[in-house]
């Protein structure tokens, strides 16, 4: 993980939303320094309003704090800051244009668009978040590097040592893909990735764990079929893991493939890190 300072007395407060397809991910940034990240369900517009009316950062953060507080969360009101300016600066990632509209009736926002990205070679339909988090990751622990993204879809995007996209490829995520089975066919039944945490049986004897075993297996044999390509072209590549799928993939290949896992660096704010590189370097 990258390093996390200990903030200081600053006006430079300002927040990260990464506006997913199932979720909104959110950052809360002294300065340089990522505070505190937490996710949240997609807000209503009403309650976008509410936030541009926030006088205080106590005020703002209770409205999109999730309903359970971490400990830290009333550490994190009670710093002691210079008047930070309001409405808070809002800096947004989004893949979800629907969204990207809602939000655009906050007074103080700024969409990060893929111009503003510095890799080079990018195309013009390259996801903003698959490009933030190759930039955050590169730029936190070098280039080249490879972004594994186990979310909704499960993505592969990397860059060589010049900070050059080389590409990737986009497949249905873990989830997606149990949905996909238990939605469009009359027979299989629904599974959840929360109900098994260990590797499935791989040679399954009921219908259950036959959809386990073979999205599982085949979906890891894809990603380190990645790994393997990609240090072939890159021996000192470097890999990072992010996405909500990320401890349970994660999980699987260390039982599996453990000398693949023990490479990989799991960071799940890497997208965080790519709108601070871009903010900072703004200034």
């Amino acid at each position: 993980m990258k390093p996390h300072k200990h903030p200081e007395h600053t006006e430079n407060v300002w927040l990260a939303l990464e506006i997913g397809n199932s979720r909104l991910h959110w950052a809360l940034f002294l300065g340089e320094t990522l505070y505190s990240a937490w996710d949240t369900d997609h807000l209503p517009e009403s309650v976008i309003y509410q936030l541009a009316e926030c006088q205080t950062l106590d005020d703002l953060l209770e409205k999109i704090f999730p309903l359970h507080q971490p400990s830290d969360f009333f550490t994190l009101i009670n710093i002691p800051l210079l008047s930070p300016s309001f409405p808070l600066p809002l800096l947004i990632a989004c893949v979800v244009p629907s969204q990207t509209a809602i939000w655009q009736t906050y007074p103080n926002v700024h969409v990060i668009t893929l111009d503003q990205v510095p890799l080079k070679g990018m195309y013009p339909t390259l996801g903003i978040d698959r490009a933030l988090a190759l930039w955050g990751a590169g730029k936190t622990w070098d280039f080249p590097m490879l972004v594994i993204d186990a979310g909704t879809a499960l993505t592969f995007t990397a860059a060589d040592a010049n900070q050059c996209l080389i590409g990737g490829a986009i497949l249905p995520g873990l989830g997606l893909q149990f949905a996909t089975l238990g939605q469009q066919t009359g027979q299989l039944p629904l599974v959840e990735t929360q109900n098994f945490q260990s590797l499935p049986r791989r040679f399954a004897l009921n219908t259950t764990e036959a959809i386990q075993s073979g999205v599982v297996y085949t979906l890891l044999a894809g990603i380190k079929d990645f790994i393997e390509t990609w240090w072939q072209l890159f021996t000192d590549g470097k890999i990072a893991i992010k996405g909500g799928d990320r401890t349970l993939l994660l999980n699987y290949l260390q039982a599996l493939y453990p000398e693949i896992a023990a490479h990989l660096i799991v960071e799940p704010n890497l997208i965080f890190w790519g709108m601070q590189e871009i903010v900072m370097g703004d200034e």
